[in-house]
């Protein structure tokens, strides 16, 4: 079983050439409102980013993929498994569609590809997401792969229009 390759899309692991579309994905402050970003990152801090991407995932705890067109090789996205907690079996679930090719299917072949991954080869027992409350496609999409919603942080996110409120998703294999 291949657990990173679907049937228009695969995960591969971030290259050195990742650079420039991961500089402009994490440099996107409409986007720092979806994770932990307060501030930008510069190239030398990310090429070090990728660098360090090679070590074992139980020691960084983390894992991010990057989603790629099987027919184009393009790269439209990328997928995160953060938090992992080898102890508990358990991780965090992030993911990234590039806008133009957002509402195609990706995002959902993406996360079932991870879903796999994580629990198939990992052997997790559990993934999570904290996704806000507005964000009605990334709840559903998160819905549509097996994800409920398990809470609700009030006012956990502050934007500059106020504060969001974030659901819990959860999926226990």
């Amino acid at each position: 079983m291949s657990y990173l390759s679907g049937t228009n899309i695969y995960l591969r692991a971030i290259e050195p050439e990742d650079l420039d579309i991961l500089y402009q994905w994490e440099n996107d402050s409409s986007l720092w409102v979806h994770g932990c970003t307060l501030a930008p990152f510069s190239k030398f801090t990310l090429r070090e980013y990728i660098q360090n991407s090679c070590y074992d995932i139980y020691q960084t705890r983390q894992l991010r993929m990057m989603i790629t067109l099987k027919k184009t090789n393009e790269t439209i996205g990328m997928v995160d498994l953060f938090e992992i907690d080898p102890h508990h079996e358990r991780g965090a679930v992030g993911i990234l569609i590039a806008p133009d090719h957002q509402r195609k299917g990706f995002g959902n072949e993406a996360l079932q590809l991870m879903c796999s991954y994580a629990f198939g080869f990992l052997h997790l027992h559990q993934l999570y997401a904290h996704i806000l409350q507005e964000n009605k496609n990334s709840l559903k999409l998160f819905s549509e792969n097996g994800f409920i919603s398990c809470g609700l942080f009030k006012e956990w996110v502050k934007t500059e229009n106020g504060y969001k409120n974030v659901v819990v998703m959860q999926r226990i294999n």
